[in-house]
C-alpha cells in the first residue's frame, strides 16, 4: 500500500466552495491510471485553508468514489495536536487505508514537543500513519532520532514522508528506525534517488497529470531495470521542476485547468500564477503533449 505513486491530490473548487464533480473525476482518473494510491488534504490539497467540515468533506468524498478500488491515505495532520486527534479519528472511523501526519507548522515545537504530538494520535488509532517531515512548510526539522523513536513505540507509526531533501538524513532515518520502516519521498525530483537508498516510492505532485509516468520510474526500479527508471526519472525532470516554478499547488492546478482537467482556482492566500511563470509552464506542457 506504501509504495509506487502515491498522488498528493489537489483539492478542486468552484467559486471557493469544494467541487464535488470534479473530485469524484479525479479519484476515477487515478484508478484508470496506476496510481498506486491517493492522499488528500495534504500540502498539494490546500489543506491549511480547508475547514474542519471541508476536510470530512473531501476524505467522504473520496472513500465513497473509490470504493475500495485504491487505497486511500488521508492527510489528517494539523498545528493543533487536539484537532490532529480528531482528523485522524474521523478518518479512521470512516475506513481509509493509512493517515499522513504533518509536524506542526508555526508552532515549532522541540523534538520532545514532536514526540508527543504524534503519540497522542498513535495512541487514539489503529491505522497505519505516516509522519510527514516538510521543513519549508512547517519551519521544523523533525531528526532522524525522534522519527526513529516514534517508528519504535508505536506499530502503527509505519514510516515517513521525507521532503528535506536531505538524503544524508534520509539514510540516517534508515539506519536506525526499525527495519521494516518505511521511506517515501516527498520530492518528485528526488524520487530515484530516495528509491536506492531503500525508499518505496513518491507521494507526488506531478502525478496529478502524469501518474501512469510516475508509477513507471517506481515499477522498473522495483523490477531492477534500473537504466529505464533512470531514463524516465531524467526525461521527467524538467516538468517536475516547472512544478515548483512558484509556490505549489499553484502551477499544477494551473496545468491542470490548461488540460481540462479541473478548474486552476485556488483558495486564497493562493495567488494565480504571473503571466511570465504561465507561459513557461504552458511551454512545458506542450513539450511534454500535455497541451496543444
Amino acid at each position: 500500500m506504501f509504495r509506487g505513486s502515491m498522488v498528493a491530490l489537489v483539492t478542486p473548487f468552484k467559486n471557493g466552495k469544494i467541487d464535488r464533480s470534479g473530485l469524484k473525476k479525479l479519484v476515477r482518473f487515478h484508478i484508470d491510471n496506476n496510481t498506486s494510491a491517493i492522499v488528500p488534504c495534504g500540502t498539494t490539497g490546500e489543506s491549511a485553508t480547508l475547514s474542519y467540515d471541508e476536510h470530512k468533506l473531501v476524505i467522504d468524498i473520496i472513500l465513497e468514489e473509490a470504493k475500495g478500488k485504491i487505497p486511500i491515505i488521508a492527510g489528517t495532520g494539523s498545528n493543533s495536536t487536539w484537532e490532529a486527534v480528531k482528523l485522524t479519528k474521523f478518518a479512521n472511523r470512516k475506513g481509509v487505508q493509512g493517515a499522513l501526519l504533518i509536524c506542526p507548522y508555526y508552532n515549532k515545537p522541540t523534538q520532545r514537543g514532536l514526540y508527543h504530538h504524534f503519540k497522542a494520535i498513535a495512541e487514539e488509532v489503529n491505522i497505519p500513519l505516516i509522519l510527514y517531515n516538510i521543513p519549508s512548510r512547517t519551519g521544523i526539522n523533525m531528526l532522524p532520532e525522534t522519527i526513529a523513536r516514534l517508528g519504535r513505540d508505536f506499530k502503527n507509526i509505519v514510516g515517513v514522508k521525507e521532503a528535506t531533501g536531505n538524503l544524508d538524513q534520509m539514510i540516517a532515518i534508515k539506519n536506525i528506525a526499525p527495519r521494516n520502516f518505511i521511506l517515501i519521498s516527498g520530492d518528485d525530483a528526488l524520487t530515484l534517488p530516495i528509491l536506492s537508498i531503500g525508499g518505496t516510492g513518491v507521494i507526488s505532485v506531478l502525478a496529478n497529470i502524469m501518474p501512469r509516468e510516475v508509477e513507471d520510474v517506481v515499477r522498473k526500479f522495483e523490477e531492477g531495470n534500473i537504466k529505464k527508471a533512470r531514463e524516465l526519472n531524467l526525461k521527467l525532470y524538467p516538468l517536475v521542476k516547472t512544478m515548483f516554478v512558484e509556490t505549489n499547488p499553484g502551477p499544477v492546478k494551473t496545468a491542470m485547468g490548461l488540460m481540462g482537467m479541473i478548474s486552476s482556482e485556488l483558495r486564497p492566500p493562493m495567488f494565480k500564477m504571473s503571466k511570465e511563470n504561465e507561459k513557461i509552464l504552458k511551454t512545458t506542457l506542450k513539450k511534454y503533449g500535455l497541451l496543444k
